[in-house]
């Protein structure tokens, strides 16, 4: 849980120091508070993880500037394992 607190907070942090704008800036704002509340709830859903995760790389994905964040995202993400199928 502390892997993922601390690569939501450096990512949030590049987010809004990264001077560009662009459309889905919202919504990876958005789903990195999401991600940051689970954190702080302490017993975070996989599949609610995983859906974060997507659309905050969907939304800035294309950003080099914010790649490396987005990855120990991720990283921090994938630490919980698979969810459950079915």
């Amino acid at each position: 849980m502390a892997e993922l607190r601390t690569a939501v907070s450096r990512l949030r942090r590049e987010l809004a120091a990264h001077p560009a704008e662009f459309p889905d800036r919202g919504i990876a704002e958005d789903e990195l508070a999401a991600l940051a509340a689970m954190t702080i709830d302490g017993s975070p859903e996989i599949p609610r993880l995983r859906r974060s995760l997507l659309l905050i790389a969907g939304a800035i994905g294309s950003m080099s500037a914010l790649a490396r964040g987005l990855s120990e995202v991720r990283n921090a993400v994938d630490l919980f394992g698979e969810p459950p199928r079915g």
